[in-house]
């Protein structure tokens, strides 16, 4: 297994420069990237509080939606309503997201818990399209919606 402590106590903008050539963003405000990369059992057990990434992955959900129902629309301009609702809603599946995120690299980078992390979290699919999400969502709140499509 290997040793997640090291990556996990990376500055913000170490960690940032891992992930910006993979996401296309240069990160202003890599303190971002780091909230969007913090699971909320790291922020219980080392004493952060409210510093975790549920707020992020709650306005990424959103901006994710926004993203790629525009794409879809643009890129099938005679498809109806129901047919591009559901292509929407394969390509933001819970499964869809954990498998970007793990093409990605998200599964070295999360700050987890020990205990969430001795019990599978870091390839559990909720916990990294969650994560990815809120990754999208500090890219949205850094560089704006351009940068987040």
């Amino acid at each position: 297994m290997q040793n997640f402590d090291a990556i996990q106590n990376m500055p913000p903008k170490d960690v940032a420069k891992l992930l910006e050539p993979v996401l296309g963003h240069t990160f202003a405000r890599p303190e971002l990237l780091d909230l969007a990369l913090t699971h909320s059992s790291w922020s219980n057990e080392y004493g952060t509080g409210q510093h975790h990434n549920e707020r992020l992955e709650f306005l990424g959900d959103a901006v994710l939606e926004l993203c790629v129902s525009a794409h879809l629309y643009g890129l099938f301009p005679d498809a109806r309503e129901g047919e591009l609702t559901k292509m929407r809603a394969h390509l933001v599946s819970t499964v869809s997201l954990a498998e970007r995120a793990r093409k990605i690299g998200l599964v070295t980078l999360l700050k987890l818990g020990r205990g969430e992390g001795s019990q599978g979290g870091r390839n559990r699919d909720g916990v990294l399209s969650d994560a990815l999400e809120a990754v999208l969502a500090a890219v949205y709140e850094d560089g704006g919606f351009a940068a987040a499509q």
